[in-house]
């Protein structure tokens, strides 16, 4: 028989968006429930990310009128993710679909104050079932109302004000067009209007972390972070409960309803990443994506899928190390992507995940650059060498010159394929149609253009000096693989079978997603509508 130091109904491994709705939902059942965070700061990658939601048909867009379907949402991810293995099965698919607006509805009773991004595209728009305006995400919140909780939050690590997803976009470009500008001036306003009324306003990301903790303390729900989980108890098949390691000592910890496996994925596991991927890892998440919650459901039988595949996209990596993800920054006018070889290689304005697929698979080896004019350095905005330019041009990352046949030499790269390849993508420019890649054809591709730029907003041509070349790597959001779950998002073993008493959700688990990114905000929805399943199903075995 097992000594126990603790009993809990629930025990949650992991406080991003998927652990704390998993913990929400539990406690709303009238389960007792448990939150360990193995790093000092609660609210994981969700914290410091976009904080947006994928939901179709969700409540927001049918009360504005916006017409959607699950049936809809099923053809649309049917074409795009195509046959992806059993992470991805029907069954899982219409469990996401159909339960995403009732936790939308659930969470928005509970006091989460949602909002839509209306004009944001999925991301493969022209796709069956695609629409415009699926996403949604949290209106600013105070973080003053986490009280002494904020001090060990990963919110104060994102950005210090009410930002919204469609505030991106716009202040990218908030000196070079009329929409821009009056966003920039709205944003400065509503950000000192909060503060002035003794608000601390965060956004996206931040917004969802902080409604969402707010919500657990509320419920009197104990969060012990720097309290990382050890091992699963597993008594005649069945988890039965948890070890974590608490203040230096280990406490065994019984779970009547069972343990939720919601730690994020190996992001920041070097070994891992060479073993699954075969690349360094250039990650946005935080530094406790080490997979361990993965090993540990491994270790009680659980199955493995999608493990070497990520949440890819293209970053910047500055001198100190830290990634940059690269969202609309390459999708600007006046700038391509090119290879070691100074050609293009890919649609830059493709959804980040096609475009870090691509760096991947790009038979030339050696760096590869965003090379810009002029008028991209002096009307959008780029935060990632914001004041650093010097800083980055020492560490070999940027490089400028009057000429691209300079820039080219500064590179090591044959000038005349540089200037052929930039001639190519002029001519493209003046036409509007990108005859080799398709930048700029849909909708998606379009929402990071610039609508002054005529004919095709994502294509500008470079032709003005200095021209600008910036390294870029590839980088994720996270990664994509873990332990193969159910529709209830129970632990499977590999035969099939259920690991009772254990759940996962998030991005410890293989994506429902498959090897593709719908739309925006298909990481932390699926997080959250299977950790909501999870505790739903807890709670009424």
């Amino acid at each position: 028989m097992t000594t126990w130091d603790d009993t809990v109904d629930l025990l949650v491994a992991g406080s991003g968006a998927a652990g704390m709705t998993a913990a929400i939902a539990a406690a709303n059942r009238g389960l007792d429930v448990l939150i360990v965070e193995s790093t000092a700061k609660w609210g994981g990658t969700t914290a410091v990310s976009g904080g947006g939601l994928w939901v179709p048909a969700n409540p927001l867009m049918l009360r504005a009128g916006v017409r959607d379907s699950p049936t809809e949402a099923l053809t649309y991810l049917t074409d795009v993710i195509e046959y992806a293995g059993p992470a991805s099965s029907p069954e899982r698919r219409r469990a996401f679909v159909e339960t995403g607006p009732e936790m939308v509805a659930f969470l928005a009773r509970l006091g989460v104050r949602w909002k839509r991004a209306k004009d944001y595209p999925d991301y493969y728009p022209d796709r069956p079932g695609g629409k415009i305006g699926r996403s949604i995400e949290v209106k600013a919140f105070n973080s003053k109302l986490l009280g002494a909780a904020y001090a060990d939050s990963r919110v104060k690590d994102g950005v210090p004000a009410p930002l919204a997803t469609d505030d991106v976009w716009l202040l990218s470009r908030a000196w070079s067009t009329v929409s821009g500008f009056v966003r920039g001036a709205r944003f400065v306003f509503r950000t000192l209007g909060q503060y002035a009324t003794g608000k601390r306003p965060v956004g996206i990301g931040g917004a969802l972390a902080g409604s969402l903790m707010h919500i657990v303390r509320t419920q009197g729900t104990q969060v012990w972070t720097s309290t990382p989980l050890v091992d699963l108890v597993v008594e005649d098949g069945a988890v039965t409960g948890a070890i974590v390691e608490k203040d230096g000592e280990r406490v065994r910890i019984r779970a009547q309803k069972g343990v939720v496996l919601a730690a994020g994925g190996f992001a920041n596991n070097q070994e891992w990443r060479r073993k699954y991927h075969r690349v360094e890892g250039h990650s946005s998440a935080p530094e406790g994506d080490q997979g361990t919650a993965i090993e540990i459901g491994a270790r009680a039988g659980g199955v493995l899928e999608l493990m070497d595949d990520a949440w890819w996209g293209g970053s910047f990596v500055g001198p100190d190390g830290k990634a940059a993800f690269l969202v609309a920054e390459r999708s600007l006018p006046f700038s391509i992507v090119v290879d070691a070889n100074g050609e293009r290689f890919t649609n830059e304005s493709a959804s980040y995940i096609d475009f870090g697929h691509d760096m991947l698979a790009h038979p030339v080896a050696g760096p590869m650059w965003m090379i810009s004019d002029a008028r991209h350095a002096r009307r959008y905005l780029n935060s990632a060498y914001l004041g650093k330019k010097k800083e980055w041009q020492a560490a070999g990352l940027l490089f400028e010159a009057d000429t691209p046949a300079e820039l080219a030499v500064r590179l090591g790269m044959d000038p005349t394929r540089l200037a052929q390849a930039i001639a190519r993508f002029n001519g493209f420019a003046r036409t509007g149609v990108d005859g080799d890649f398709g930048r700029g054809r849909t909708a998606y591709d379009n929402y990071y253009g610039d609508p002054r730029v005529k004919p095709n907003p994502n294509l500008g041509p470079l032709e003005k000096g200095p021209f600008r070349a910036v390294r870029i790597y590839p980088g994720d959001l996270g990664t994509k693989g873990g332990l193969l779950t159910d529709a209830d998002a129970r632990v499977l073993r590999a035969d099939g079978s259920v690991i009772s008493g254990l759940y996962a959700a998030g991005n410890t688990t293989a994506s429902v997603m498959g090897r593709t990114y719908p739309g925006p905000g298909s990481t932390i929805a699926p997080a959250m509508v299977f950790g909501y399943r999870a505790a739903q199903h807890a709670a009424a075995h």
